[in-house]
């Protein structure tokens, strides 16, 4: 079956011998060479095309079993296999190798992801059992202490939205839903998921209608405020007071008078697994929260930024107008 496939993609060259065969022949007979010598020219250039033909036929065929290989196994080296030293030859050796070092490429990155997952997923195991040992000590008391239990199980539930918030921004799959949103409605819905820990911290809540819309998606967006909201609560001494409000027309900030932000960390706060002074008095803080925030606000087309000073608060500022998404206008 080969042998077919050779002769028909070397039909050309068989057809120029052939023809110069026969003007080879015409011409014998046009000078009337004597048939010794015609026999005896036959016999070299014979002996010379198979020879030839041996060798091609033998580079065909170990391309056609590298392919072939290649098709069932894609982890073989192409270098060694591949004998054409033709132009194009070198030209599909070269795409080929490209193909290979985009492979490992994609390797590497799939196994720098899975290491990254397993890390998180590590370090949120170790977060999550705090408030699963804390409601198992609320129920242990007698009477149970029905709000602290609320409190954690609260805690427990942020930390399965953000494990399930990773898993969906490293997702290829997005579900962003782009939409005017009313900017008050979605610090609402923040508020109300904390609404229990503000009265049972006895923290003052100044939250100052902005009367504004946003583009963004309504979930996603939801989400950040949340997790700024909960390291608000969490770093603010009971009876301390946090503040919602608009500055500037197109800045929502999020501010609190509680414990502050070293300035050694302030470069560092968003970056992955990162807690800084706060999280080495505060061990349960994972350094996952801004981390997450500033990854899903860069998907928003929003950005974040953080001041803050020790013993005097810290300013969160979500800027709002970056719009730039290509969207098309009527």
């Amino acid at each position: 079956m080969i042998v077919l496939h050779y002769l028909k993609d070397r039909l050309l060259a068989i057809i120029v011998f052939l023809m110069s065969f026969l003007i080879l022949s015409f011409l014998f007979f046009l000078y009337r060479y004597e048939l010794d010598m015609i026999i005896y020219a036959y016999m070299l250039i014979g002996v010379l095309i198979l020879g030839v033909c041996i060798i091609d036929f033998y580079r065909y065929y170990k391309q056609h079993e590298t392919l072939t290989t290649l098709q069932i196994k894609n982890n073989v080296s192409l270098s060694p296999f591949i004998l054409d030293t033709s132009l194009k030859g070198q030209d599909y050796k070269k795409i080929l190798q490209a193909m290979d070092q985009d492979k490992l490429r994609i390797i590497e990155e799939n196994e720098a992801r899975q290491k990254e997952q397993m890390d998180y997923f590590t370090l949120w195991a170790h977060q999550a059992k705090l408030p699963i040992a804390a409601m198992r000590l609320c129920l242990d008391t007698d009477p149970i202490d029905q709000k602290e239990l609320k409190m954690q199980l609260l805690r427990m539930e942020q930390y399965t939205d953000m494990v399930l918030a990773y898993l969906r921004m490293n997702s290829t799959q997005t579900d962003y839903v782009f939409r005017e949103q009313d900017l008050d409605d979605l610090i609402r819905q923040a508020i109300r998921h904390f609404s229990s820990e503000f009265i049972y911290r006895k923290v003052m809540l100044d939250f100052k209608e902005t009367h504004t819309c946003v583009l963004t998606d309504e979930k996603w967006f939801v989400f950040v405020l949340e997790q700024i909201l909960s390291n608000a609560l969490k770093y603010t001494n009971p009876k301390g007071k946090i503040m919602i409000y608009l500055q500037d027309e197109h800045e929502l900030v999020i501010e609190d008078n509680g414990i502050g932000i070293e300035q050694s960390d302030l470069k560092r706060v968003f970056e992955r697994g990162f807690t800084g002074y706060n999280g080495r008095i505060d061990k349960k803080a994972s350094g996952l929260g801004l981390y997450l925030c500033k990854e899903i606000l860069d998907k928003l087309n929003h950005s974040i930024a953080i001041e803050s000073k020790r013993h005097q608060g810290t300013k969160v500022i979500i800027t709002l107008d970056r719009y730039d998404f290509g969207i098309l206008k009527d």
